[in-house]
C-alpha cells in the first residue's frame, strides 16, 4: 500500500522510496515516514499506529485495506478449480454427486446463495488450514465442498484431515464454520413456512399423518480385542471407531415415546428402524 499522504526515507542513505515498506532496499537499515498532513515523522513500528488515529491519513488506509481485500478475494477466486475436493468434483455430476449428493449445477447454484459470507470470511480471516507449503488456506468453494462431503458420508474429522493434508483441529472449525454461515443464506431460500400454521386452510405435509422424529445415535466403546468383534462394532463416526448405537423416536412435542435395544455400531440404521416395527405405526 502507498499513501500519497506519507513520505517514505531512509536517515541513513537518504534512499526515498515511492511505495510502503519496512526496510531501505540501498542500506536495509529502517525506514522513517512521514505525514505531510500533520508534519509527524517517526520509524516504521510506529506507522499503524499513527495510521489507525490521524485523520489524514485513516481514509487512504481504508482504500488500501479495501485495495488487498480485492486482491486476496482474486486470489481465493482463482484457488477453486485448481483445490481439492473441488477440482476432482466438478469434472463429472456422477463424481460430484458421489462426493457431495448433488450435480455440479446444483453445487453451484448452493455455492452462489452463499459466496459474499465465505469470502469475506476467509478474507478477513487470517487462518491456516492447510499443511500444504504451496498454500496454506482452502478456497471459498472448496470450504464448501468439503462441508457437503462431511454432510453426505459422515467421514470423520480424523479421515478428512488425512485425505486433504488438513489439521483435525482446522477440519473441526472448518465444518462449523461454513454450517453456520449455510444456514442464514439457504434456508431462507429453501425453506418457506406458512405465516398460519393454525388455519384448518393452510395446507401440511406428511407431518399430518406420521407423528414421530426418529433418529439413530452412537455410545462409543473401547477397542474390541477380537478381530471380528471389531468388524461388527466398527462405527467410523465414534471417537474411538467403535461404538453401540441405539435409535430413539419422539413426537413433535419432543417426547420421547421409543426406545431401541442397543445394537453393534456397523448396523445400518434403516435396519433397526425397520426392526424397531415403528414403520407399522
Amino acid at each position: 500500500m502507498s499513501s500519497s499522504q506519507v513520505k517514505w526515507d531512509c536517515s541513513q542513505c537518504g534512499y526515498a522510496p515511492s511505495d510502503h515498506r519496512k526496510y531501505c532496499t540501498e542500506c536495509h537499515s529502517i525506514l522513517t515516514w512521514t505525514c505531510t498532513g500533520s508534519g509527524k515523522s517517526c520509524r516504521y513500528t510506529n506507522y499503524y499506529r499513527h495510521h489507525d488515529n490521524s485523520s489524514y491519513c485513516t481514509p487512504e488506509l481504508e482504500e488500501g485495506k479495501q485495495h488487498e481485500m480485492e486482491e486476496k478475494q482474486q486470489q481465493l477466486r482463482a484457488l477453486d478449480d485448481k483445490q481439492r475436493p473441488w477440482s476432482e468434483c466438478r469434472r463429472t455430476n456422477a463424481s460430484c454427486i458421489q462426493h457431495t449428493g448433488c450435480e455440479v449445477e446444483q453445487v453451484q447454484e448452493l455455492y452462489s446463495m452463499c459466496e459474499e459470507p465465505l469470502i469475506n470470511y476467509c478474507s478477513h480471516k487470517n487462518y491456516r488450514l492447510t499443511n500444504s507449503a504451496v498454500t496454506s488456506y482452502l478456497s471459498p468453494m472448496n470450504m464448501l465442498v468439503v462441508t457437503l462431503w462431511y454432510l453426505k458420508h459422515y467421514h470423520t474429522e480424523r479421515y478428512i484431515s488425512s485425505e486433504l493434508d488438513l489439521s483435525q483441529p482446522a477440519v473441526n472449525y472448518l465444518l462449523s464454520t461454513v454450517v453456520d454461515i449455510l444456514h442464514p443464506c439457504v434456508y431462507p431460500e429453501l425453506i418457506s413456512i406458512p405465516t398460519n400454521l393454525s388455519s384448518s386452510k393452510t395446507p401440511h405435509g406428511p407431518q399430518q399423518h406420521h407423528k414421530l422424529i426418529v433418529d439413530s445415535t452412537f455410545i462409543a466403546i473401547p477397542e474390541p480385542y477380537d478381530s471380528e468383534k471389531r468388524k461388527v462394532y466398527y462405527h467410523a463416526k465414534s471417537s474411538t471407531n467403535y461404538a453401540l448405537k441405539v435409535q430413539i423416536a419422539c413426537d413433535f412435542r419432543h417426547r420421547i415415546v421409543h426406545v431401541s435395544e442397543c445394537y453393534r455400531g456397523s448396523v445400518h440404521d434403516i435396519t433397526i428402524l425397520r426392526e424397531s416395527e415403528l414403520l407399522e405405526h
